[in-house]
Parts: C-alpha cells; structure tokens; sequence
C-alpha cells in the first residue's frame, strides 16, 4: 500500500459545520478521522496531503447516539474529529463551493 492511501485513510472528509467555520478564523480546520489514528499521523497526514506546516492537533471523540432504526434499537458509529491548528501563512481551502 502506498503511503498516500495510507494518509487518506486517517483523513476520512473535512467538516464544515458552525463550530469549524469559527476555528478557521483562529487558522484551524477541523477534519473526521480515523478512530484509530493518533495525532503525530495526523500531523504526518494534514502535511503530506495539504503541503502545509501543522502548528498543533487536538481530537475528540463523539460517541454514537442510540437511536430507534425501524422501530428497532441501534446505535451510531462513534466519530473522532482532529482540529489542525496551521502555521501562521498555510491556509487549506475545504468549502464546497455552494
């Protein structure tokens, strides 16, 4: 395997939500991460991936919600997400354009 695949599975998508869109004010973008990936292969990852300079990485894990599927009881997957503080001058551009 190569290692650039190896980088997209750490990184699953970026989120654009009203949280992320304040972090980038203060230069961080916030992504969904593998639930196993720790911060140096993130920082490897955001780096390789994006050619910028990562200044700092902090993750939190979001555990799944139990929720009625069909009147049946399941549960969501737990979600990891990594905020990626960049150095002052990279800049990584995740809108979607709408």
């Amino acid at each position: 395997m190569s290692t650039k695949s190896e980088h997209y599975d750490v990184i699953r998508k970026p989120l654009i939500t009203e949280k992320a869109t304040m972090a980038s004010e203060n230069n961080a973008v916030v992504f969904e991460v593998a639930i196993d990936s720790n911060k140096p292969m993130i920082k490897e990852a955001v780096e390789t991936l994006f050619g910028v300079k990562v200044k700092a990485v902090n993750t939190s894990i979001t555990k799944g919600k139990v929720k009625r599927f069909r009147g049946q009881p399941g549960r969501r997957k737990d979600v990891k997400k990594a905020y990626v503080t960049l150095e002052e001058g990279n800049t990584i551009d995740v809108s979607t354009g709408l």
